[in-house]
């Protein structure tokens, strides 16, 4: 008797898909993932890093810098629609095309104070700022570049409407640096100077609205080699150029001050840009979900390219729904029913299996289709369902009436979506662009980060149809003479502080708040001046004071050069080093407040060691009384409890201890 064979093919659910695609390609989370495996999948990637500079006026006009404004507070509203313009070459940049079939209005919000009639592209610019460009020149030698003879502004195409005039102004200063990390280096392949673009207020269906306040504002963009090899030695990267930036004292610091745009590729793909990263403590889930994200899609090219033989041939097939044929119950079609949008339902030839590809963590194929139909053909989420829905919002039974409609075979797979009857024929376009797009594996675009790691479609990759002189600026040239006076007294390169804090014995994990705040001159002050310990000195400023600026609002009149004058004042007393931890969190609140003052608000008085040992005895023979151990570090622990408080600041704790240990 034959035995039966075991059934292995188990009823398809998006939801097993999903799951089994995830195996297909060895996903694996960050937490569990090692070099192996970024050297598997051919893990590559890059940084663009952008820092704002500190100066006082903006880089081609005299409008202040630094002023922010609400978005609902603003002077005036302009509106413009972008047209694409051929490059010299004669070519169409893809993202320029890509903008312009958006069909979107651009608001501007303007306030008087940050703008003027060059923000608008009323005006020629001005001669660049000189401050501006010293800045960007000192940090190009720390950097190791190689500085350029001549500037030579060009503008950068940008038809997103973040900057009124369709483009931007920039310029590169420096070619071939390089960093160097813990345990490799990495090139630098430019640093340019470039006006800062609007802040995005919000962009709903057709219109986008920006405000200027940070239009214009100076800037420095750092492009790296696509040298790291694992996520870590990335953010690795990024850190040390935001450290290097700061540690001149010449950029901005906060919340949009510096952003980085992270490029990443896997083996058999291609470049993809994930825009404006505003902290660096989610690059590596941000670069890891990416490249696992690009061999996802690897994979499903191979599945679509096994499937199908005559691609040129392959095309998607659409019909018009009628609402009141099918029982939707869902609340997005019922809302596109009241506001008179027309319903579709698209057939994918052979994509069964496909639209709930894993693509990213909690994401499939489909949503790169989602995420394009909102970006492309403005409409707004959720714009459609589809059969392979992980949470399905509609009966199936309505997508098997939707098969017969569209004559589907059983390897396809179908797309119901809905949108105001102008924006249906790019809909139409752009399910089938991204479905052709599968076929090739990896789109060359931009992509949005998200808090979570993962990313969603922002733009097609910019090409190099972008660029073109800048007729309105004249050419600069950078004299020998004028680039050795600004590369003297640069600061320390970051390499050597971390080798220096090393040194100091400061622990490491202070190392990224030092650096970040740039504190490593005033700690090396302080050690060199004063004497005091360096560790103590390293843990004081990356745990005491990191604590308490987390906890407290310092004065906007406290500065760091304040924790100098406060370990000179107790260096000068003779007191105790710890006293500096119980009178900074009042320093930081009151800074203009003198020392002694400080120590009244504590309650603090000085006493002699004899003072302070003065009841020891007492307590050690009432401890006697209450104890239950023998062992006599309890009664010593005990005892220092009680008079604890009295000797910070006029006996160290160690000597404290040592007493009354002999008094035992």
């Amino acid at each position: 008797m034959k035995k039966a064979k075991p059934r292995t093919n188990k009823k398809f659910t998006p939801l097993n898909n999903y799951n089994k695609t995830k195996k297909e390609i060895n996903f694996v989370s960050l937490k569990d993932a090692t070099d192996k495996d970024y050297e598997r999948i051919g893990f590559k990637s890059g940084l663009e890093i952008h820092q704002q500079l500190k100066t006082k006026e903006k880089l081609f006009c005299h409008c202040p810098t630094g002023l922010f404004n609400n978005d609902d507070d603003f002077d005036a509203e302009v509106i413009r629609h972008m047209r694409p313009a051929l490059s010299e070459l004669g070519g169409y940049d893809g993202t320029a095309l890509m903008e312009f079939r958006t069909r979107k209005n651009i608001f501007y919000h303007i306030k008087n104070e940050t703008a003027c009639t060059y923000e608008v592209d009323d005006t020629p610019p001005f001669i660049i700022n000189k401050e501006a460009l010293e800045y960007a020149l000192r940090i190009s030698l720390l950097s190791k570049f190689s500085i350029v003879g001549e500037v030579h502004i060009t503008r950068k195409q940008y038809l997103d409407g973040s900057i009124p005039t369709g483009f931007q102004r920039t310029a590169i200063l420096g070619v071939d640096g390089e960093i160097q990390l813990k345990n490799k280096k990495i090139g630098l392949i430019q640093l340019s100077i470039e006006e800062d673009a609007c802040r995005e207020v919000s962009d709903i269906g057709h219109n986008r609205v920006y405000k200027t306040d940070r239009l214009g504002m100076p800037l420095i963009e750092t492009v790296t080699q696509p040298e790291c090899l694992t996520p870590y030695e990335l953010m690795e990267a990024a850190d040390y150029i935001r450290f290097l930036n700061r540690s001149t004292g010449k950029v901005r610091t906060g919340m949009g001050a510096a952003r980085e745009d992270v490029n990443i590729s896997c083996t058999g793909g291609t470049r993809v840009e994930i825009k404006g990263v505003a902290h660096n403590k989610w690059i590596p889930a941000l670069s890891h979900n990416e490249a696992f994200r690009q061999w996802a899609l690897l994979n499903v090219k191979n599945i679509l390219n096994s499937r199908v033989q005559d691609i040129k041939n392959w095309k998607i097939s659409s019909v018009e729904l009628n609402y009141h044929d099918y029982k939707f119950n869902y609340d997005a079609i019922d809302m596109a029913e009241k506001d008179k949008s027309k319903i579709y339902a698209v057939n994918l030839p052979s994509f069964k299996g496909l639209l709930s590809h894993f693509i990213q963590p909690n994401k499939i194929f489909a949503n790169e289709i989602i995420d394009r139909l909102k970006v492309i053909a403005c409409l707004e989420k959720p714009n459609m369902t589809h059969s392979e829905d992980l949470n399905p919002q509609i009966n199936q039974n309505i997508f098997e009436q939707v098969k017969q409609l569209l004559n589907a075979n059983d390897d396809d797979a179908q797309i119901i979506f809905w949108g105001p009857e102008d924006d249906i024929t790019t809909a139409l376009e752009t399910i089938e662009e991204r479905c052709l797009m599968a076929f090739e594996g990896i789109p060359s675009e931009t992509r949005k980060s998200l808090p979570d790691g993962t990313t969603i479609f922002e733009r097609v990759l910019p090409g190099a149809d972008r660029m073109y002189p800048d007729t309105d600026s004249a050419p600069i040239p950078l004299e020998d003479e004028y680039i050795e006076k600004i590369g003297k007294n640069l600061p320390v390169d970051i390499f050597v502080r971390i080798k220096q804090l090393n040194e100091w014995k400061i622990p490491e994990d202070t190392h990224n708040y030092i650096l970040k705040k740039d504190l490593a001159p005033i700690i090396e002050k302080i050690i060199n001046n004063l004497k005091i310990n360096p560790k103590f000195v390293g843990t004081f400023f990356g745990h005491t004071l990191k604590h308490i600026e987390g906890q407290i609002e310092a004065h906007p009149d406290f500065t760091y050069d304040k924790i100098y004058d406060l370990f000179e004042f107790i260096k000068k007393n003779k007191l105790d080093i710890l006293l500096s931890k119980k009178m900074l969190p009042v320093i930081c609140q009151y800074p203009n407040m003198d020392f002694e003052s400080v120590l009244t608000n504590l309650h603090f008085k000085r006493r002699t060691k004899e003072e302070l040992l003065a009841p020891a005895d007492y307590l050690i023979e009432k401890f006697k009384e209450i104890k239950k151990s023998r062992n006599d570090n309890v009664t010593v622990n005990w005892v220092m409890g009680q008079i604890h408080n009295q000797a910070i600041g006029n006996i160290s704790l160690k000597e404290l201890k040592t007493n009354i240990e002999k008094k035992l």
